[in-house]
């Protein structure tokens, strides 16, 4: 007994001196480290029709717990911490297991962590393998366990945890982003085998992902088809699953549910989905500026700009926001498939092929229905709808005069002007336009001949008809 308190006593002392410098956290404090993860932004077209993900770093997307499907939150707890319910944040059985194991050197390793634990290492500590992080890690776990409730804990471990890659090669953390990037379901709508597949997924994220960093089907996908395996063997032994559901799981083919490599929005969009970058983190840059007691006209500064503009890109991609666009996804394919299929572009110039670029206005509410940044972002990224400072030239003839001039009566496609060389006053020094390549004068031409062959002269003639000015 005296050797019994003695070790104890001993025990008790060392913990305390491991975790002496832990600052004692509040719920509150504790709330915001262990809530503290990055969700990806979403992007939609018009009328709320999905567009995709932004890139970042890392895809999650976050889901309440009645939103996942029970079978995946058992598959969590048999595998990870089969005491998840009854515990009070560690168990001391097992931390004294692995404390013999480490000093024993044994070659059996069986860890004592509990998904509390797990929790406390992923949002507020690190992975370093010392007496004093686990100390730190046992301590805030009792705290944790003391302030939320087990769902609380369990929806959360559920968001943070990291489970490899998605169909499009990017890293993925959370149970709805695995879901929708594994077997492109919804994490309530998962089976039982799809759900033991991802429950397995923590201990070794990248070793067991179905997914090359391309988005590509791995050929071997036996170590994650294992993991699932050892994931259905643990929930039937706790008692998640009956004899016959873990027969019938255990001997299913899951790779036919990986739904394959898909595009990313900015592999399928990329000028869609770089313009929509672009202008969200202009808004959200002065919004953040604001918010910091700046006015606009102060990012005129370019150091405080670049400040800004560094800080809303970060925020655009961690903070799960969701950018609603004006643009009408049919019209928009529409266009992309007009342009790259349209066959008179004519030859090409000094080594460059003749560019494209359009942009579909609605001229009641200036909104971006739809636009053409180029014929191919592989090869130039230049937006030559938004970007372009280059003079709309004769395309503006339709729109400026013909258009106008027949609606108000002014001209008809019979109507005759001169088509011969003139000057216009215009209270300065005279305006003398000229046609293209300095020739093409016929003496006289129709507005329906003018408007074929776009000649400027009799553009500019009607055009001082239509604003009612006199001929010079």
């Amino acid at each position: 007994i005296l050797g019994f308190s003695f070790a104890g006593g001993v025990g008790a002392g060392y913990f305390a001196a491991l975790v002496n410098d832990e600052p004692v956290r509040s719920k509150e404090d504790l709330k915001k480290d262990i809530y503290n993860y990055e969700e990806t932004s979403e992007v939609y077209f018009a009328d709320e029709v999905y567009l995709g993900k932004l890139k970042s770093d890392l895809e999650r997307e976050e889901v309440s717990i009645d939103k996942v499907s029970k079978h995946l939150k058992n598959a969590v707890i048999a595998t990870e911490d089969e005491y998840f319910y009854e515990h009070d944040g560690v168990v001391p059985k097992a931390i004294l297991r692995a404390i013999y194991q480490e000093f024993s050197n044994a070659t059996v390793q069986s860890g004592g962590s509990t998904l509390t634990q797990q929790l406390i290492k992923n949002q507020i500590l690190t992975n370093e393998v010392s007496f004093d992080r686990k100390a730190k890690e046992i301590l805030l776990a009792l705290r944790v366990e003391k302030f939320f409730e087990k769902e609380e804990i369990l929806e959360t471990y559920l968001n943070v945890s990291t489970l490899g890659r998605n169909s499009s090669g990017r890293n993925i953390a959370g149970v709805e982003s695995a879901a929708e990037g594994i077997f492109g379901v919804e994490a309530k709508d998962l089976t039982l085998p799809q759900s033991a597949f991802i429950a397995g997924l923590p201990q070794s994220p990248f070793g067991y992902t179905p997914y090359t960093q391309q988005g590509k089907l791995k050929e071997n996908q036996e170590p994650g088809i294992n993991r699932m395996k050892t994931v259905l063997k643990r929930m039937y032994s706790n008692g998640y699953i009956t004899k016959e559901e873990y027969a019938k799981a255990n001997a299913y083919d899951i790779t036919k549910d990986f739904i394959g490599k898909t595009e990313m929005p900015s592999e399928k969009y990329p000028w869609l989905t770089n313009e929509i970058e672009k202008r969200s983190i202009e808004i959200l840059s002065v919004s953040l500026a604001k918010e910091d007691g700046y006015e606009e006209k102060d990012l005129k500064n370019a150091d405080l700009k670049a400040q800004y503009l560094a800080l809303a890109d970060r925020k655009l991609r961690q903070n799960g926001y969701k950018v609603y666009t004006t643009v009408n996804k049919k019209i928009y394919d529409k266009m992309q498939e007009v342009t790259k299929n349209y066959p008179n572009y004519g030859y090409d110039k000094a080594g460059e092929p003749v560019e494209a670029g359009a942009i579909l206005i609605e001229n009641k509410t200036g909104k971006i229905i739809s636009f053409v940044g180029g014929r191919d972002f592989k090869r130039k990224q230049y937006n030559h709808a938004t970007a372009s400072l280059r003079s709309n030239g004769s395309t503006m003839k339709p729109l400026v005069i013909y258009g106008p001039g027949i609606e108000l009566g002014k001209i008809s496609p019979g109507s005759v002007s001169a088509n011969v060389p003139i000057s216009i006053p215009t209270g300065g020094k005279p305006w003398s336009p000229g046609n293209y390549g300095g020739g093409s004068y016929t003496g006289v031409s129709t507005a329906r001949e003018a408007l074929k062959n776009s000649y400027n002269i009799p553009a500019a003639l009607f055009y001082k008809k239509i604003i009612n000015l006199s001929p010079a």
